[in-house]
């Protein structure tokens, strides 16, 4: 491969992650929502097209700014070849002058000045139902393959593409406004917005799949978008600001999750030097605005747990008691078996092992645990602190079969190393 069809495959794959939201977002405030589909078949397109063309003529120097520009003459043309096949004289007129018009809205109140958030608040319009509005947004927004999704939603890739298909018929039929919604309904639709961001980062935070274990592009934009969320007088709710500290909290330690060959180092493994103390302070800051309204959210219990972990100066300082009820109240919001699960860890550090394996082997409904691969390295690392080593490699062997990404599969290759090592 020469190294401009490299370096185009690699800006290529960024902007689709990082940048084709945005485009498919602009494109729609243009076209209007009926022709979602369409704004997303034109950036898939235009990529294709800077795959092909970049591998020869190198990578422009603002490939974004191209990459917008190609799919919107695409977009045009698809419109044109459309115009004269339903033979209407004035359609394409229009077309050209709802694109080439300024402002896509004439409200009067404040509204966002980033389209992807624009866009964001219309996946969560109220006639969709709830797994459509976050599936579409995800794939539309987050750039997101139906793979992806299925992870989140514990689910298979081919309702995911069921899903996707039937919410883009559902925007097409309801041609909605791309628009902020009134103040008073933006926050019914924010719960859907906070948690689609909330699923944006951990993708970047821990990837389900490529090669990569942390994408850091992910977690930035997911800060960014959470980020006007908080500085736009409708949505700043107390759940918006805890989401945004938990997203710093856990972004001051993104560098140190792995080391300079790529390998994942657990959390007593980190350099707590490398951890970020101004994206600490910030999180800790956002947390106490959090604090000022009445409720408390899932966002606010986990931003608390990770509050905990940036503020212990060495491993053995963290406080795990507190770590233990901070997780007993969130299993209470929200009864979740993977909240248990991570729960187990807190029990295990405060209790012992023994008492984490007990806490993993009481959780109800464990069959959505079967099948990650956290959960039996988890009993791996429980059974290897007992001296149950045969137990250990068993728990460790099964789980190197299910772990997606070769980074895992690396990790727990060492543990099943270290386990050998100590039973010798």
């Amino acid at each position: 491969m020469s190294q401009h069809a490299a370096s185009a495959g690699e800006v290529a794959g960024h902007l689709f992650r990082h940048e084709g939201a945005k485009v498919v977002a602009t494109l729609t405030a243009h076209l209007g929502t009926h022709r979602l589909q369409l704004a997303e078949d034109m950036v898939q397109e235009a990529l294709l097209r800077a795959l092909q063309v970049w591998s020869y003529r190198g990578v422009p120097e603002n490939p974004a700014a191209w990459l917008t520009q190609v799919a919107k003459n695409l977009a045009l043309n698809a419109l044109q070849r459309e115009q004269r096949w339903n033979d209407k004289q004035d359609g394409i007129a229009a077309e050209h002058a709802r694109w080439l018009s300024a402002p896509t809205d004439t409200m009067t109140h404040e509204t966002f000045a980033d389209d992807t958030l624009r866009l964001m608040f219309v996946c969560f319009h109220p006639d969709l139902s709830t797994d459509a509005q976050t599936a579409l947004a995800l794939r539309t927004l987050c750039g997101f393959s139906p793979a992806e999704i299925a992870a989140a939603f514990l689910s298979s890739e081919a309702a995911i593409e069921k899903r996707l298909v039937r919410a883009r018929q559902r925007v097409r039929e309801l041609a909605l406004p791309f628009v902020v919604p009134d103040p008073h309904e933006l926050t019914p639709r924010l719960s859907g917005v906070l948690h689609t961001l909330y699923l944006l980062f951990n993708e970047g935070y821990k990837a389900s799949s490529g090669d990569r274990l942390v994408r850091e592009d992910l977690c930035h934009e997911a800060i960014r978008l959470v980020t006007q969320l908080t500085r736009h007088t409708a949505t700043q709710e107390p759940h918006a600001f805890a989401l945004l500290a938990l997203m710093q909290l856990n972004a001051a330690r993104l560098k140190s999750r792995t080391d300079d060959a790529g390998h994942l180092l657990r959390l007593h493994e980190q350099d707590r030097s490398e951890w970020d103390q101004s994206l600490i302070r910030q999180g800790i800051d956002c947390l106490h605005h959090a604090a000022q309204g009445g409720t408390l959210s899932v966002y606010h219990i986990e931003a608390s747990i990770a509050a905990v972990h940036c503020l212990a100066p060495d491993p053995a300082a963290t406080d795990w008691p507190r770590i233990l009820h901070l997780y007993d109240q969130l299993l209470t919001l929200t009864n979740s078996p993977i909240t248990a699960m991570n729960r187990a860890v807190a029990v295990a550090r405060v209790h012992g092992p023994q008492a984490g394996l007990d806490a993993l082997a009481a959780i109800p409904h464990r069959a959505v645990l079967e099948i990650s691969h956290l959960y039996h390295a988890m009993r791996g690392t429980f059974a290897a602190e007992l001296g149950h080593t045969p137990a250990a490699l068993a728990h460790f062997r099964h789980a190197q079969t299910l772990a997606p990404l070769p980074a895992e599969r690396t990790f727990i290759t060492r543990r099943i190393e270290e386990c050998r090592r100590a039973g010798e």
